[in-house]
């Protein structure tokens, strides 16, 4: 071979080099996916919108329905082979909803009577001409070298298909565009045509986040254990319906929503098609709906078990990061913290992040990034190592708050410590480490016009009982599940029982949806299911409730929110208990009595440091 000859090869290999150096890749530092000079302008990114095709047909029209999806992609995806991974969020919310509170149920009614009838609403405004669905998430992560992906959910906006509100359809609509992604399924440039599309453009590896109903899919979706999906990051997610419209057998609404059911969030998202309306109204809200809510007993079943992620979590791969408010009252903290338990318990990767505002709130963009950036892109930052609880503490910012880490939920040195009432509780009695072992019985008259904020301000009332610690000396941190066990006789064969852990003197200061500065926790259950209640622990019984005989006394345990709190010196730690919960529950007329036996009620909360940091 000629040395000229050798000189050419030589200066073709330097250049293929020099071309491949001058590629531009996602870039790393400090674990964490920086933003990218060649990525950043938006006038390059290439967009483009499909239908994909699912394994399912919701709408009974004979057909699989296809779920309308829009991509964001950097144009090195196109220019230069690069192969990105993906940012994916799914909701029912793209193309619009319709929330007029007239349309709520009345909750005037009488425990355990038949609800009074709910007028339906009309079907959310359907925008076929619309071309794109969504830009969140895309400003953060294709400057950083992903690609966004954005999906409409089953009988929303452009998607075909009937809104099931939970169920088969929410779980498989996202594992279909995840299977996409991944060569798995078909896509196609329109809703009904045969001309494919195929995601030639990623690794396949995909990340899934978003907030409250859009944090539910993601978990949704995971649950199927589809491939491909490496890591959720699921915000303040509802994880069961029964938990978010029910509570251990009772009627229960979500925090600034009295009166909303099942129904009146399916019509909220219905935006599909409007030839589908009647159908699926028949087939899910006035069919499928009506034979399984239960409204007028609020008991678990099977319709309720198909919406219970808890209930599917098994099928969880993906790297879970949870983010929860602890004065979330509209999808309380237990969504999040059951799931966590739960993937923890199964050896998934799980971490939670909780910080002291109401509905919302996701963790640091840094964590953020760095889960992303080693389950998607296999950076080696550590997250998988890291402390697994992340808590933004009282009087920090909820965006913005620096968290404290903790190596797991509940904190491992927290000890459940038992208190006792002892008496007075028309008043405000003691709560006590010591059991009062001598029968004293207390009873409140309920009366849905005075709220727990307002019974937990004065310093007596009829309409409920209250007992406090003394004043604390140093801050209480208790982490966990706080239980409570309470006997009681009812004057009338159903009641509604709400409990609230407060501090005294009590803060009304709002936070969030229905938080109240003054509110540790709260827990609502329903007499009638006595025997599901006599355990403690999860309600998850599928045997009815029964009527209570006046005057007859009922063991029942239950447990109230789970958090990780600190209460500051200078308060005290007061159990609230009453009957109707004017913010959550059905309004029953005043008058029903409730009998609490106090050698057989107690607060069981898990403390740091046991019963020796109340004795302080």
């Amino acid at each position: 071979m000629s040395r000229k000859y050798s000189s050419v090869l030589l200066l073709l290999a330097f250049s293929a080099l020099d071309a491949a150096a001058q590629k531009t890749v996602p870039v790393f530092t400090n674990g964490q996916a920086q933003v990218v000079p060649g990525f950043a302008d938006p006038a390059l990114w290439i967009k483009e919108r499909l239908w994909v095709e699912t394994g399912f047909d919701s709408d009974g029209d004979g057909k699989l329905d296809r779920m309308h999806v829009d991509v964001t992609r950097p144009r090195q995806t196109e220019t230069e082979g690069l192969k990105v991974a993906v940012v994916y969020e799914s909701s029912p919310y793209f193309a619009g909803t319709s929330g007029d509170r007239k349309y709520l149920w009345d909750v005037k009614q009488e425990v355990g009577a038949p609800p009074p009838p709910r007028t339906s609403q009309p079907q959310v405004a359907f925008k076929p001409d619309r071309t794109s669905i969504s830009n969140s998430q895309v400003n953060e992560w294709v400057p950083r070298g992903f690609a966004v992906v954005h999906s409409e959910a089953p009988g929303t906006g452009l998607s075909q298909g009937c809104p099931t509100v939970g169920g088969h359809p929410e779980e498989y609509a996202p594992k279909a565009v995840i299977d996409w992604l991944n060569g798995r399924a078909k896509g196609f440039t329109t809703r009904d045509g045969n001309e494919e599309v195929k995601a030639t453009w990623t690794t396949g590896k995909v990340g899934m986040t978003g907030t409250s109903y859009n944090g539910t899919i993601p978990l949704a979706a995971a649950t199927t254990g589809v491939d491909g999906l490496e890591a959720i990051i699921p915000i303040a997610p509802n994880t069961s319906y029964y938990h978010y419209y029910r509570s251990n057998g009772l009627v229960r609404h979500p925090g600034d929503w009295l009166g909303e059911d099942i129904d009146f969030l399916y019509d909220f998202i219905f935006s599909g098609a409007p030839e589908l309306r009647d159908y699926c109204n028949k087939g899910v809200r006035d069919g499928m709906y009506v034979a399984g809510r239960d409204r007028q007993h609020g008991d678990y079943n099977d319709f309720w078990a198909s919406r219970d992620l808890l209930n599917k979590v098994q099928g969880v791969k993906a790297a879970t990061l949870l983010a929860h408010g602890e004065n979330d009252w509209n999808v309380v903290p237990e969504h999040s913290i059951r799931i966590y338990e739960a993937l923890k318990k199964q050896g998934t990767p799980a971490a939670l992040y909780l910080h002291q505002g109401g509905h919302g709130g996701p963790p640091t963009p840094e964590l953020r990034n760095k889960w992303f950036s080693h389950y998607l892109y296999g950076v080696d930052n550590g997250v998988d190592k890291d402390p697994r609880l992340y808590v933004v503490r009282e009087g920090q910012p909820v965006r913005g708050g620096v968290p404290t880490a903790y190596a797991d939920y509940p904190n491992p040195d927290a000890k459940d410590v038992t208190l006792h009432p002892v008496s007075g509780g028309n008043g405000v009695g003691a709560l006590s480490l010591r059991q009062n072992r001598a029968m004293i019985r207390e009873t409140l008259t309920d009366n849905v016009n005075f709220s727990g904020a307002a019974l937990s301000s004065v310093d007596s009332s009829p309409h409920r009982l209250l007992y406090a610690t003394p004043v604390l000396t140093d801050t209480l941190h208790w982490s966990g599940t706080p239980r409570v066990t309470i006997r009681l006789s009812s004057s009338k064969p159903a009641a509604n029982l709400s409990v609230w852990l407060v501090t005294l003197p009590f803060d009304s200061t709002k936070i969030g949806s229905d938080g109240m500065v003054g509110v540790q926790s709260r827990g609502w259950a329903d007499p009638q299911n006595h025997k599901s209640l006599t355990e403690g622990g999860n309600y998850n019984s599928k045997s009815p409730g029964e009527p209570l005989e006046p005057g007859k006394f009922y063991d029942l345990t239950f447990d109230l929110q789970p958090g990780d709190r600190m209460i500051a010196p200078g308060k005290k730690l007061g159990l609230l208990i009453m009957s109707s919960d004017r913010t959550f529950t059905l309004w029953p007329q005043p008058g029903t009595q409730l009998t609490v036996d106090l050698s057989k009620t107690a607060l069981t909360l898990p403390i740091v440091g046991g019963d020796a940091a109340l004795r302080k």
